[in-house]
């Protein structure tokens, strides 16, 4: 990512942001490049020993398969994609995989267990050196091992720019950071806005309130705190950071107390390199903490019950297997879960040229139309060793698909000028991330679906994103918008396009 200043300083933008792509002959990348001269080569057999007729019987297959590669929507989806989407999903929804039961009447545990990808998580508790607890979650599958940080930033508003590229910097330099940091593999941050039930205001003002004071001022009270909830919102921004921990040393396999020691000690340097970019006082999760998170992600309506219980000075007690939902059925464009239903949106381009400091302020803010909202940026950092190879290999590429056509178009232009850019910056010193977005939004009645999702496409527009419904795995893409460390690549039996490289 490249950021550039105009005239006067302010403001300054940023850009330069590369999709990775694979060279291919025509634009078809390797699997169709590929495609294309193996048919070329088994239609001139085909000719040579069945025959004029059956080799162009086997051209036109050949023709077909390239256009199947080559024929792609807005989104970059070809109808190879697209086919195999359909028919994983109709090979679940066949297998009934795409319906969860839990809790005494369903199989299995007989509690309510994360489903889908989140099945075999575990959740751990370790403490710091300075004896504070927070929550280690594990994915025996893939052997990660997840840290959760509750963020609170300060927000841009009446900040001045000076204090705002200070903040971005710094964002900058802690994900830099990351790419060094031994053993993390993926990196997240989840912004959450959800409707403020009320209680804790109401607990404030009771608890505060002069029983001498006039009838008609504790009267205004009361009644702004049963007003004030009517519209408001509330936003939680979590950052979960995984890592890959090295199970075997020496031959001799790790308990999962030694791996909590050894992450423990990171815990201050990676919150102080957070503080540094605005997040605020960030701080590692408690298991409690986390657990309600994602209890209530999937059960927006217990959401009350806690608040209430708090107010009551009853301090709830959840463990893992009960943050799960009851009953929950994914669909084709929509997953639903106990009381509420969502969908989610991945990003399938991310902005084309340059964009300021704020381009996902709105995308981020409180929606009306949209009851619950998850935006989730989701980081793949990469090490020193590898970016260099990497850019150099964007470079090459980019560079082949500007060469292929004697007038190249303005678009593989400016996607050269962008890998030349990119590797500039790693030659001095920049570092290199692979990112991705979600979008997760949850009504708590199907009939608010509609005006839901076209809030999610207004706003994805004017964050100049292009965000497609995650057709087909709409658990899975619920479950990874979650903060509970989900690596998806690392689920996957095809392997996926990723969305941007800065």
């Amino acid at each position: 990512m490249a950021a550039q200043t105009t005239a006067g300083h302010t403001p300054r933008t940023y850009g330069n942001w590369v999709r990775p792509a694979s060279p291919g002959l025509l634009g078809l990348g390797s699997l169709g490049t590929a495609i294309l001269l193996g048919g070329l080569v088994a239609s001139v057999i085909t000719v040579m020993v069945l025959g004029v007729l059956a080799g162009v019987g086997m051209f036109a297959v050949v023709g077909l398969l390239v256009l199947t590669v080559k024929t792609k929507d807005r989104h970059g989806k070809n109808v190879m994609n697209r086919g195999f989407a359909r028919a994983g999903f109709w090979r679940a929804r066949q297998q009934r995989a795409t319906i969860y039961r839990s809790g005494p009447l369903g199989q299995g545990w007989g509690t309510a267990q994360l489903p889908g990808l989140a099945a075999q998580t575990k959740l751990l508790e370790a403490e710091t050196v300075s004896g504070q607890r927070f929550a280690l979650v594990h994915t025996p599958s893939t052997k990660h091992y997840t840290i959760v940080f509750g963020a609170e930033p300060d927000g841009s508003g009446l900040v001045d720019e000076e204090q705002i590229d200070q903040w971005v910097s710094g964002w900058s330099h802690w994900l830099t950071d990351l790419g060094d940091e031994p053993g993390l593999d993926a990196a997240s941050v989840t912004v959450e806005t959800a409707p403020d039930t009320g209680v804790r205001l109401n607990q404030e003002v009771e608890a505060n309130i002069d029983q001498s004071a006039p009838a008609f001022a504790q009267s205004v009270l009361r009644e702004a705190v049963q007003r004030y909830p009517e519209g408001s919102a509330v936003t939680t921004v979590m950052v979960a950071l995984t890592f890959t921990a090295n199970t075997r040393v020496g031959g001799k396999r790790r308990s999962h107390e030694e791996i909590a020691r050894d992450l423990a000690t990171r815990i201050p340097h990676l919150a102080n390199g957070l503080v540094s970019s605005g997040a605020g006082a960030a701080r590692p999760m408690t298991a409690q903490e986390l657990c309600e998170v994602i209890r209530t992600a999937y059960n927006p309506g217990v959401a009350l019950t806690l608040h209430e219980a708090y107010a009551a000075g009853h301090e709830p007690e959840l463990t893992w297997p009960e943050v799960g939902p009851v009953a929950a059925q994914s669909d084709w464009d929509s997953y639903r879960h106990d009381d509420a239903t969502s969908v989610t949106w991945s990003m399938t381009e991310a902005p084309r040229g340059l964009v300021q400091a704020n381009i996902l302020a709105r995308l981020l803010a409180p929606h009306r139309d949209v009851a619950r909202k998850r935006v989730t940026l989701l980081y793949r950092p990469i090490d020193a060793a590898r970016a260099a190879a990497m850019v150099e290999s964007d470079l090459r590429t980019a560079e082949f698909l500007s060469s292929t056509s004697d007038k190249p178009t303005a678009r593989s232009v400016m996607v050269r000028r962008a890998a030349e850019a990119t590797a500039r910056e790693e030659a001095a010193g920049a570092g290199l991330v692979n990112f991705g977005l979600l979008v997760t939004a949850t009504v708590a009645k199907r009939d608010g679906l509609p005006d839901a999702i076209a809030a999610v496409d207004n706003l994805g527009a004017t964050a100049r994103l292009r965000l497609r419904p995650v057709y087909g795995s709409q658990d899975s893409a619920f479950a990874a918008a979650l903060p509970l460390g989900l690596v998806l690549r690392r689920h996957l039996k095809v392997p996926a396009d990723i969305s941007g490289r800065l």
